[in-house]
């Protein structure tokens, strides 16, 4: 190596050392107390270092040894922590990327993905489906309304009907207007029930089957000292089929939907039904009532009393 490149080098080695005596300064706090804060010079901390170094086999110059005591105490070559604020946090916080990264863009994306569900998918279809079921409210429930009354005024017989598809209609409209879906669509229902019972056709007859009653007699509760008479009936379709009635209950004043009630009958009426299945066990004139195809109520084809039972 050439004298050049030593000279070069010198002042390297020199930053190199104080920096070392500053390290060991730093490593040996003790002396650094025993000597700075006591009464002792700065002269015999610099021997003491002296000596440390010898005792390693490093020779270091006194002004070396001085440099580093007067680094140690003006800080330098020592690590300041910069002071807190946003620059360092941010700073802090791009360093640690690595850690925090990954977790925080994957719940960006699950945030995201929810937010174009909700927006971009859910509320256009929720609001969609709102819109449909206005118009429905406003605009098909009525129209409904208007098909039922015009079929019922088309096939009825009796102004009967129309008089109650009418007051329905006028009803249900006003649910509508007021945003009363269920209320609309109970009118439609009622609508739907009162068509159907204008195209039932069926005849009401007395039971005359093997092991069953025809007919039947009680002491109303409210009158034991009266008789009431009943004849056991059911309705049959032009098929033949049995068919489940609403019929009120006098006695307990609820409607039920039945096969088999009795009919309340004047007492002639029911003896001489009696008679009639007597004579050879089946009863010739056995239709009580007959409900045609257009009418609402059944056309009674014997004398009859208000009042049944749908329990005895």
């Amino acid at each position: 190596m050439s004298d050049a490149t030593a000279k070069t080098a010198a002042p390297l080695d020199e930053v190199m050392l104080a920096m070392d005596v500053v390290d060991t300064l730093r490593h040996r706090q003790d002396l650094v107390t025993r000597e700075l804060d006591g009464s002792a010079r700065e002269a015999q901390l610099i021997e003491r270092l002296r000596e440390i170094y010898r005792q390693q086999g490093i020779e270091v110059p006194d002004h070396i040894l001085r440099e580093g005591v007067e680094a140690l105490a003006q800080s330098r070559f020592a690590y300041d922590s910069p002071a807190p604020g946003l620059k360092t946090s941010l700073a802090r916080l791009y360093v640690s990327r690595q850690r925090w990264g990954r977790p925080v863009v994957f719940a960006l994306g699950a945030i995201l993905a929810l937010g174009v569900g909700y927006f971009g998918v859910y509320q256009p279809i929720a609001a969609n489906r709102a819109h449909q079921e206005q118009v429905e409210l406003t605009e098909g429930l009525p129209a409904q309304m208007d098909a039922l009354y015009q079929t019922i005024f088309d096939e009825t017989k009796v102004q009967q009907a129309v008089v109650e598809a009418d007051a329905l209609v006028k009803r249900g409209k006003a649910f509508a207007a007021e945003g009363n879906r269920t209320g609309a669509e109970d009118v439609i229902t009622d609508l739907t029930a009162l068509r159907d019972r204008l195209r039932q056709e069926y005849v009401v007859q007395v039971v005359n089957r093997s092991g069953e009653q025809s007919g039947f007699w009680t002491f109303p509760e409210i009158n034991t000292d009266a008789t009431n008479y009943y004849l056991v009936v059911e309705a049959r379709d032009p098929d033949g089929n049995v068919l489940s009635l609403p019929i009120l209950n006098e006695e307990t004043g609820q409607t039920e939907t039945v096969s088999v009630w009795g009919q309340r009958v004047p007492e002639s009426v029911y003896n001489a039904v009696a008679a009639d299945k007597r004579d050879d066990g089946i009863i010739q004139a056995n239709e009580v009532g007959r409900k045609s195809d257009g009418f609402l109520d059944l056309e009674y084809l014997m004398p009859v009393l208000d009042g049944a039972l749908t329990q005895w």
